[in-house]
């Protein structure tokens, strides 16, 4: 990526977090230029005089640094946790919080410059001596709020590193800068750890050393104040102090207490795999916010129901497995050595839907069997069988029809999904899948293999396809707003397992139809 004029950054405080890359102090040095200006509407204030008033309500903006030269963990900005790119977790957290109007990711790689602007990021090409090892992070927030035109009075500073972000905790910090409260707010969660410091034994044979309390006198948990741990996820900052101060921590500063569950900062692998084990029961708890502010960006308007059970799914393509997700993974073999397996129709009535609706499917199978061709022919979609590698496959097919990776959903079950899985936006298992494809996926479905898996995918896409197609209709927006909420609803109950439909009820007592490989058997 092309350079430009770098802002220069100033000494930070001790203790201040770098860019979740390593090591970042500028050892103090400042470059010589002038202050960056951000007009204000107003006479500039010192930063020690910064959030004494209320700020104007426009709203903020989030900058996210992300470099791509990571040691400790390469690539490790476009690392997947939970079946998406942390850069991609960090946009769509702060797409999802009401008061951040604006979503930039700066940075010096391609690669990540991609799945930010995928994700609904504006990007700002970060200069090559600001994203070494080295460099802070303030130089490079420094660097895109003089680049960005019309810089809002409230800086978000975002760590994609940190996958677990509330929008609801980034909206609270947010509001704290604005009303004047605080100057800057940092994301921390509350600790009653005893701390120590090890050093070298000293006269009396002490080697080791309390740092927040006295060895001598262990007060109880609940006689203790808490006190905070930085997570690094997030520093809301008033936009001219920043910029005046160059670091930071700068002014009246304020902690947003946060989930000891989010506390959690991505250095290594250790970190990524407990990220991953995290991410399932996390991100059911945060997915109502986010995928609501999905829906809004890709134009459902206040429409879409958001529902944890029930992400918004909005893709251009649908691409499954065969083996264990349109079968039950178990075939039967008569006496003749004829092999067949079982199928839902259910299954079937969802992907006519899709046909219907113009998204197209395809069934890639690593096994070659007869079973596999006579199915996709009877469902009318494309299928490749006796594939090796899945992602490799997945891309040759998706190119030459313009479909991008990240409007993909990819539906396994096994390891032989993985390198599909790995490359589209929306990697989905099944509920019994294997360990290394669920940790993969960005969501496990309720419905197993053979019974009513494809279908339940399909119902998601076309919630999300109904609800983005409705909004941009050009009809009265109260007729359009019910009849989507409506569809929303209609197609949330479909989906409740505790309370079934009646065409559900029929999809299901058919779904035990055997299915047979010979003509004379197909169902």
């Amino acid at each position: 990526m092309s350079s430009t004029d770098p802002a220069g950054p100033g000494p930070r405080p001790a203790g201040a977090r770098g860019d979740a890359h390593g090591p970042e102090e500028h050892h103090g040095q400042r470059v010589g230029r002038p202050a960056v200006t951000v007009s204000q509407g107003a006479a500039t204030e010192t930063a020690g005089q910064a959030g004494r008033s209320e700020l104007s309500h426009s709203g903020a903006i989030a900058i996210i640094p992300a470099r791509g030269g990571s040691r400790g963990l390469p690539s490790k900005n476009v690392a997947r946790v939970g079946g998406v790119p942390l850069v991609a977790r960090a946009v769509h957290a702060a797409l999802a919080a009401e008061s951040i109007e604006r979503v930039v990711v700066t940075t010096d790689d391609d690669e990540i410059a991609d799945v930010a602007r995928a994700a609904g990021a504006e990007v700002v090409e970060r200069p090559a001596d600001l994203a070494s090892a080295t460099a802070s992070s303030e130089s490079a927030l420094l660097h895109a709020l003089e680049v960005l035109e019309g810089a809002s009075d409230v800086t978000v500073f975002i760590q994609a590193t940190s996958p677990f972000i509330d929008p609801a905790d980034l909206d609270a910090a947010v509001e704290r800068v604005a009303v004047g409260e605080r100057d800057m707010v940092f994301a921390a969660t509350p600790t009653h750890g005893f701390l120590w410091h090890e050093q070298a034994d000293d006269a009396s044979g002490a080697s080791a050393v309390g740092v927040n309390h006295d060895p001598s006198n262990r007060p109880r948990r609940q006689d203790r104040e808490p006190e905070f741990l930085e997570t690094g996820a997030f520093y809301v900052l008033r936009t001219d102090g920043f910029v005046q101060a160059r670091h930071r921590f700068f002014g009246r500063i304020g902690v947003q207490r946060v989930h000891f569950d989010t506390a959690i900062e991505i250095d290594d692998s250790a970190d990524l795999a407990r990220a991953r084990a995290l991410a399932p029961r996390v991100d059911r708890r945060l997915a109502r916010g986010v995928a609501a502010a999905l829906a809004r960006r890709a134009g459902a308007g206040t429409g879409w129901v958001a529902d944890p059970r029930h992400p918004f799914v909005d893709v251009d393509a649908v691409v499954t497995d065969f083996d264990g997700v349109h079968t039950d993974d178990t075939a039967t073999i008569d006496e003749l050595g004829r092999e067949s397996v079982r199928v839902s129709r259910a299954d079937g009535a969802g992907v006519a839907r899709l046909r219907d609706a113009g998204i197209p499917v395809l069934i890639l199978s690593a096994e070659a069997n007869p079973v596999v061709s006579r199915r996709a022919e009877k469902l009318g979609v494309d299928f490749l069988q006796g594939i090796s590698d899945k992602g490799a496959a997945l891309r040759e097919w998706a190119a030459p029809r313009g479909i991008r990776l990240d409007r993909i959903a990819y539906l396994g079950n096994d390891r032989g999904d993985i390198p599909a899985l790995d490359i589209v936006g929306w990697p989905m298992a099944v509920p019994d899948a294997a360990p290394d494809a669920l940790e993969r996926a960005r969501h496990v479905l309720e419905r197993h293999g053979g019974h009513g898996a494809v279908r339940e995918l399909a119902e998601l896409v076309l919630a999300a396809h109904a609800a983005t197609t409705a909004a941009a209709a050009p009809v009265d927006d109260d007729w359009r707003g019910e009849h989507v909420a409506r569809a929303a609803a209609r197609e949330a109950r479909e989906l409740d397992p505790a309370h079934p439909t009646r065409r559900q009820r029929e999809a299901r007592a058919a779904a035990s139809a055997v299915y047979d490989p010979a003509p004379s058997a197909r169902p």
